[in-house]
């Protein structure tokens, strides 16, 4: 099955044509402008003139929020759509641009089914007391107020790289997973199936990251609009795209730039990477505590992968854990980066999002139409 998987981030657009039957990337397409932009739509554009589309099976959409009631991959339909907008407003950086891309291959594939898989699904069956927020039983009934966490499909797609280079079932395993990229966060796994994470209601919470803040005081961000310090717009627009390294730094949103300036005595982009390593630490050692164990630590996402020095400084302060810094810097394949005699393996795993989303999709597509 040849599956185009269509992934809209809040400023990027990656698109993949993969053969699920030996999960290979036939061609693919990446834009640095917003999904929804004419700059994105080009680059799709010139991907489906390379091959002919009836030879498209089926089209994945990797959603990041599906709200409270959509909980797993589905086919898009008038209702799903419905459902969309209707969250459309708590992860405004990315479902509206999902819901154009959505509409725009409707209108020039009209016969191939498209189907969202939900960021969300991965941790779907949290335990009450992972998901749940101490807020008036009234807020949380009328308004749906929970957790939900994100970074699924990169998280799914860990676990199933993990259990394959330990040689254990993932349903064995006790896993700490750590997504690091423009969007950071964590999660505790038990037994494959996910029992904590950062990530909140929207993907604001837990992690510093590029550019967005992470968890901060609520009583500090009351005060600045009560206090009209700044506005709602103002607000809204510094924790989602003024923060994390960005502001720390106050020069780059990129941990290479950062890593590099701290080198060179820039104190500034080393109190960055200070704080962010720093707050890795601490959320994983709290989702440590759902565990009954760690049978590993996982590092993925692009600062995952391919960030040397952020895995060591987290994985050396983490000893309360049983982790150990000392780890390999070569970063070329999937593995185990820390020595034989570690007490917890830590891996780092490419994040193959666009493979995990065309798993689900071609899954998806291979039940009747009903």
């Amino acid at each position: 099955m040849l599956v185009l998987t269509v992934n809209a981030g809040s400023s990027s657009l990656r698109a993949h044509l993969v053969d699920t039957t030996d999960e290979h990337v036939v061609d693919a397409a990446e834009s640095g402008h917003p999904a929804d932009s004419e700059a994105a739509q080009r680059e799709l554009d010139d991907l489906l003139e390379r091959v002919p589309t009836e030879a498209i099976s089926a089209i994945g959409h990797r959603l990041v929020h599906g709200g409270p009631h959509l909980l797993a991959p589905a086919v898009v339909d008038d209702q799903v759509l419905a459902t969309l907008r209707e969250v459309a407003p708590i992860a405004p950086q990315h479902v509206p641009a999902a819901l154009a891309l959505l509409e725009s291959l409707h209108r020039k594939m009209p016969e191939c089914r498209q189907i969202v898989c939900p960021d969300t699904a991965f941790h779907s069956g949290l335990p009450a007391a992972a998901r749940t927020y101490p807020l008036p039983r009234r807020w949380r009934e009328e308004w749906g107020l929970r957790r939900y966490g994100f970074h699924g499909l990169s998280f799914a797609w860990a676990l199933r790289r993990t259990a394959e280079l330990l040689g254990r079932p993932a349903g064995e395993l006790d896993v700490l997973l750590a997504h690091l990229s423009g969007g950071c966060s964590v999660a505790a796994v038990h037994k494959g199936r996910s029992v904590d994470t950062s990530m909140g209601f929207t993907p604001l919470e837990g992690l510093a990251m590029s550019k967005r803040s992470g968890s901060v005081d609520p009583g500090m961000l009351l005060w600045l609009l009560r206090e009209k310090k700044l506005s709602l717009d103002e607000l809204e627009t510094g924790l989602q795209s003024e923060s994390g390294l960005l502001g720390l730094s106050g020069s780059s949103p990129d941990t290479r730039d950062l890593v590099r300036a701290a080198e060179r005595g820039d104190e500034a982009a080393a109190l960055a990477m200070d704080v962010f390593c720093h707050r890795v630490r601490r959320e994983l050692a709290a989702a440590a505590t759902s565990l009954e164990r760690v049978d590993a630590l996982v590092f993925t996402g692009d600062i995952g992968w391919d960030q040397p020095e952020v895995a060591e400084s987290v994985s050396a302060g983490l000893g309360v854990l049983g982790v150990r810094g000392g780890l390999a810097t070569r970063r070329t394949e999937d593995a185990v980066i820390s020595g034989p005699d570690a007490g917890v393996p830590v891996l780092t795993v490419q994040s193959r999002e666009e493979l995990q989303l065309a798993a689900e999709t071609a899954a998806v597509a291979a039940r009747p139409r009903t």
